[in-house]
């Protein structure tokens, strides 16, 4: 076994604390790699306080993953000792399924393998993510990361980009469509810069005038300041796409009336309670509401290597792993610009 030093959450009511744990020898299809950052989700805080599903404890959170990698097995062709190796919200899945054979793992059918807070499919032990130092993952999960790229703010990536990026390639977002995303966080600041680089006209939704300088910096070409009924009025019918990141409880249904016919609101954030949404919303213009996770492995690959192509990384501040506890106070505040991401090296 490999001795590991982390933070983890000992029950849903504790605080984050160093915990030592082992993790399982590389296999022959495994890579190991040593973890330089880690981004802080807001889906990490969620799950440590069982916010949508009882969790399994002890757990160390993290899926915003980068490092280098120091070891790797005999049968691993695509990493060598040396390069720089990312992984995100998935460590494994059935690989048979005919969404796996698809190349969407995130939604196998047999259930995907989470990077932590879930049962390794093979040895049956919990999973352990990124908040350590050290991560033992199958070779088919594990992502190629630029020499060039700025590791701190591409670790984000691993959720905030793919969780933005799937959606829009899904539904094919681009020049000639009026992008809406709804909230300026971790996810929101990363759709606005995907739906701008991707030839969309995109006006962000906020309830907070104070982020409007932000989003235009960001690259966003408009701002709706959602508490004002005049500017909601205003923009009544005209979006083709709203792309909601909002993690709290929210009405769906004024955001649909923003929606022109046809338009589709597709839903990136996740609120522990659920919406409530009234048939006319949908009925006056035959609207969608949409959900969308995470990519596959060849998509977030494809993401990877179209944001160190074009430059895009997160907004990121950086902290020591002492200072979780206050970086998690301040997420629920909206008061980070706008992902924390760990040093590991601070552990």
């Amino acid at each position: 076994m490999i001795s590991t030093k982390g933070y983890a959450a000992q029950t849903n009511t504790s605080d984050l604390a160093p915990w030592n744990f082992d993790r399982r020898e590389v296999g022959a299809h495994d890579v190991q790699f040593d973890i330089l950052f880690c981004g802080v989700c807001h889906s990490d805080l969620h799950q440590i306080r069982d916010d949508w599903f009882p969790g399994i404890f002890p757990m160390v959170p993290g899926h915003e993953i980068v490092g280098r990698v120091v070891k790797v097995g005999d049968k691993v062709t695509r990493f060598k000792v040396g390069d720089l190796a990312g992984t995100g919200c998935l460590v494994d899945s059935c690989g048979h399924c005919d969404n796996c054979i698809e190349d969407l793992e995130q939604y196998c059918l047999e259930g995907g393998t989470g990077t932590y807070n879930a049962i390794g499919r093979e040895d049956k032990m919990p999973t352990y993510g990124g908040y350590s130092n050290t991560i033992v993952v199958k070779e088919e999960f594990v992502l190629h990361v630029s020499e060039k790229a700025d590791l701190a703010a591409t670790a984000p990536l691993l959720c905030a980009g793919i969780t933005t990026y799937s959606p829009l390639r899904h539904w094919k977002v681009g020049k000639g469509h009026k992008l809406a995303v709804l909230g300026l966080g971790g996810l929101g600041h990363m759709a606005v810069k995907f739906g701008v680089s991707f030839g969309a006209d995109v006006t962000v939704l906020s309830t907070s005038s104070a982020k409007e300088a932000d989003a235009k910096k960001l690259g966003a070409h408009h701002f709706v300041v959602t508490t004002d009924e005049a500017q909601v009025n205003a923009v009544c019918g005209t979006f083709d796409f709203i792309l909601d990141t909002v993690s709290a409880a929210h009405d769906f249904n004024i955001y649909l009336s923003l929606l022109k016919t046809n338009g589709t609101m597709i839903c990136v954030g996740a609120p522990s309670t659920p919406a409530s949404i009234s048939a006319f919303s949908l009925l006056g213009g035959r609207k969608s509401v949409a959900g969308s996770g995470i990519g596959g492995i060849k998509e977030t690959q494809e993401m990877l290597d179209y944001c160190a192509a074009n430059n895009i990384i997160s907004d990121i501040e950086l902290i020591d792993i002492k200072d979780i506890k206050n970086a998690y106070e301040r997420m629920l505040k909206g008061d980070v610009r706008y992902r924390f991401v760990i040093d590991m090296a601070t552990l």
